[in-house]
């Protein structure tokens, strides 16, 4: 792992540049490397994007990013077996809490009890959306004969028609933040649909056992990514933002950034839209690609967790998880690591509220974040013995997460572009998804498409005394 310096960079033509070294572009390095000449540019001073450990002062750790797997994600799934990690379920065991009318009531699965007529309301309003997102296909979702209706709209103004009651569109709501870390307004009703589709269920999404939060990683999900990096060695670079990408007149790409200059054939690009955004491309990228990328902004999230000496609330019963009417914390879950004595409570900052928190000062965003913590599980709850947050907004190399959204328009105009390349560019990142968009697995399948499309590319115009293929040279590396 190169940190920068200038003078280690090869002078010689590389196979394969790839910008970006969360979870996609290492594993695209990985596909790559035991057959091409790599390497991995990363702005960051570390590895994992999205992805993120924190280590508590006990020497604790926990994922202040992205941290979930569960069933359908087999390719993450994979990936943990061949790196030799592990996973545990998260704590699912118990009552859950809901907070409505200044006061708690538990229950047991997804759907909280919010009164039979708003229950009733709820439930014939998921029925309706999942049998819309069922009909989509996720490949090509702006194919759909209702696409260009769908896209016209919110999901908000689709919730105002299809929720009678005001508890149902709150719980929805809720639901709709704790996937997309955004408001329902600012979502179009086909990107929700699409993302369900992509996910396999909005019910997928949102559930613990059986679905998308089901599981955790045993040294957490950017230990997967510091492994995959090991095994880059020198072919990977850290602090080394790209700035530009300037394409010669036989089709050689110089790749410019803080560590020097790389010359390619091909380029990966496995960052999200609101980063691309910064690289000056010449010749310029089509415009379609340039007005996608302007038109697909980031959710807004704050991840906050607190660790007490022990996992109290379970001796009472309860699970940790918590759905709330009222804010600032409205999703909340037990996240204490298997086999420590430390108990961790999470809670989520998203939409609105983390836009609002995320210009507040950091110890009055703490002290409403526990006072929440408080308000679901007693006092105890308002003095841990530490606690840490990130605003994912505020992250120079990310301004936002979970992942990039599209608000009304984009998919019927700029969808067939999400995913083409834009030869000899192409496209990785969990924005790059057909399937689990948003998620872990969704960046392992657009990095496995990048590299396919690569692949067949390099093989095309292969000859004799060509740097491609060389298995020989590399058979001991990485799978």
């Amino acid at each position: 792992m190169t940190d920068n310096k200038k003078n280690n960079v090869p002078a010689d033509l590389l196979d394969v540049v790839v910008v970006g070294a969360g979870i996609s572009g290492l594993y695209a390095a990985r596909l790559l490397r035991p057959h091409y000449r790599i390497t991995v540019l990363e702005a960051r001073d570390r590895v994992a994007g999205r992805l993120c450990n924190h280590r508590f002062a006990n020497g604790d750790t926990v994922d202040i990013g992205g941290q979930w797997v569960g069933p359908g994600q087999e390719r993450m799934y994979r990936l943990i077996e061949e790196l030799g990690f592990e996973t545990w379920p998260l704590y699912d065991t118990g009552d859950n809490l809901l907070w409505q009318g200044q006061r708690t009531r538990r229950y047991r699965g997804t759907i909280p009890p919010i009164g039979p007529l708003a229950l009733l309301d709820l439930g014939q309003a998921m029925a309706r959306f999942e049998k819309m997102a069922r009909s989509i296909d996720a490949a090509e979702p702006w194919t759909h004969p209702k696409a260009a209706e769908w896209d016209r709209q919110t999901l908000a103004s689709w919730l105002q028609s299809n929720c009678r009651t005001r508890r149902a569109r709150e719980v929805f709501s809720i639901g709709i933040g704790a996937v997309f870390a955004a408001e329902p307004e600012d979502l179009s009703l086909l990107h929700a649909l699409f993302y369900a589709r992509s996910g396999e269920s909005l019910e997928t999404l949102l559930s613990v056992t059986g679905g998308a939060q089901q599981d955790r990683v045993h040294g957490g999900t950017a230990g997967l990514c510091t492994h995959m990096a090991r095994d880059l060695g020198d072919d990977l670079y850290l602090n080394a933002p790209v700035n530009a990408v300037e394409r010669e007149a036989d089709g050689t790409l110089r790749v410019l950034c803080d560590a020097g200059e790389f010359r390619c054939k091909r380029l990966i690009m496995a960052l999200p839209p609101n980063q691309a955004l910064r690289i000056r491309f010449s010749p310029a990228l089509p415009a379609r690609r340039d007005q996608l990328w302007q038109r697909m902004p980031a959710g807004s999230c704050i991840k906050c967790i607190a660790r007490y000496e022990r996992p109290f609330w379970r001796d009472e019963g309860l699970s940790g998880q918590v759905t709330s009417v009222e804010g600032p914390v409205r999703v909340m879950f037990d996240n204490t690591e298997a086999g420590k004595d430390s108990g961790l409570l999470m809670g989520f900052l998203e939409g609105d509220i983390a836009r609002h928190y995320s210009s507040v000062d950091p110890e009055v965003r703490r002290r409403d974040v526990l006072d929440c913590f408080a308000r679901y599980f007693g006092e105890q709850a308002r003095e841990p013995l530490e606690y840490v947050d990130r605003d994912w907004s505020s992250e120079e190399w990310t301004r936002g997460c979970y992942a990039a959204l599209m608000p009304p328009g984009v998919w019927t105009q700029y969808g067939a572009t999400l995913r083409s390349d834009d030869a000899p560019v192409h496209y990785a990142g969990t924005e790059a998804a057909t399937e689990w968009f948003g998620y872990m697995e969704g960046a392992l399948q657009a990095a496995e498409r990048a590299v396919a499309e690569v692949r067949d590319a390099l093989q095309q115009k292969a000859a004799p005394g060509s740097t491609t293929l060389r298995a020989e040279e590399r058979s001991g590396d990485c799978v």
